[in-house]
């Protein structure tokens, strides 16, 4: 008879507490013994057995997969989707789980950094749709208008910090005479002092956004490829191992320096899919991200699974 009345005690305490969600002195109270009593139950209904925690296979697997990530290329995290059955909305399903992984890490007070590029584009209209307190951005390169609100979004609460200037001048002494200004200077400064940074990683194929947005041409990729560019970072473009491919391009960018994105704390990138594993990959070698977010077929692609 003991044994089943402890059976019974251990049982109501473990439904109470973690059906019910009743507090361990209410626990205690309703069942007329000791708090330590009930922490005693607890402990012994999850090593019995009789309390046993699931994780849905789905859910499983991208876990491991996440923790595979990190251990393979030393980030602090990792965070990865279902890949999407439409390609169409790609880069929407990434942009927007990564609103909800930032939002959930950011303070009234916190200013992110933001990257050119689609991707980063969409992630700060969802950022700025879905938090309850304004956003503050600074811009990571040049090109005002990549940065503004998208004409879908209704409601957008954020304070933007933009380099006054295009993305791409025409020549490197008017680039250089530009990055003299008090105004980009002070967007560096700025830059330096974000507790977040989000860029999207580009690759080189025809319907990249910096060709569509007339940046740089299909000739432009042609020559870049030659020289062993696998993709860019803010326009920077990278070969297979992430050391930078130098080019006049560089000379006529207003683009924070992969130097200065080493030195940033956590920076997060945001891209996924089969058309961008090399590029991502090479992101990694070189040690520009903290936090990689992307989609599962691209991160076993990346940890050879």
């Amino acid at each position: 008879m003991e044994m089943n009345f402890e059976e019974e005690l251990l049982i109501k305490a473990a439904w109470y507490y973690y059906i019910e969600e009743m507090t361990q002195q209410n626990i205690a109270e309703k069942l007329g013994i000791s708090r330590m009593k009930v922490i005693k139950l607890l402990e012994t209904a999850k090593s019995t057995g009789v309390i046993q925690f699931k994780i849905s296979q789905e859910k499983s697997r991208r876990l491991r997969i996440e923790k595979k990530l990190v251990e393979t290329w030393g980030l602090k995290d990792a965070f990865v989707i279902p890949t999407p059955d439409d390609s169409a909305v790609f880069n929407e399903s990434l942009a927007k789980a990564a609103a909800m992984y930032i939002a959930d890490r950011m303070t009234e007070n916190t200013f992110i950094n933001m990257g050119y590029g689609d991707t980063p584009s969409r992630v700060l209209n969802h950022l700025a749709t879905i938090t309850d307190h304004p956003v503050s951005i600074v811009s990571l390169t040049g090109g005002v208008s990549y940065y503004l609100p998208n004409t879908v979004s209704s409601v957008f609460k954020a304070k933007l910090y933009l380099y006054p200037a295009p993305l791409m001048l025409s020549s490197k002494e008017l680039c250089k005479a530009i990055s003299e200004e008090p105004g980009i200077k002070e967007i560096k400064r700025m830059v330096k002092l974000a507790s977040i940074s989000i860029i999207g990683i580009g690759a080189m194929n025809d319907d990249a956004t910096i060709i569509s947005n007339g940046i740089l041409t299909k000739n432009d990729f042609t020559y870049l490829s030659l020289r062993g560019a696998v993709g860019d970072i803010m326009t920077h473009f990278i070969d297979k191992d992430g050391n930078p491919v130098r080019t006049d391009i560089d000379e006529r960018l207003i683009s924070t320096s992969l130097d200065t994105l080493k030195e940033l704390n956590n920076v997060i990138g945001i891209a996924g899919g089969k058309h961008k594993t090399d590029v991502i990959s090479a992101a990694l070698k070189g040690r520009y991200l903290d936090i990689l977010i992307t989609d599962e077929e691209t991160a076993n692609s990346l940890i050879g699974g």
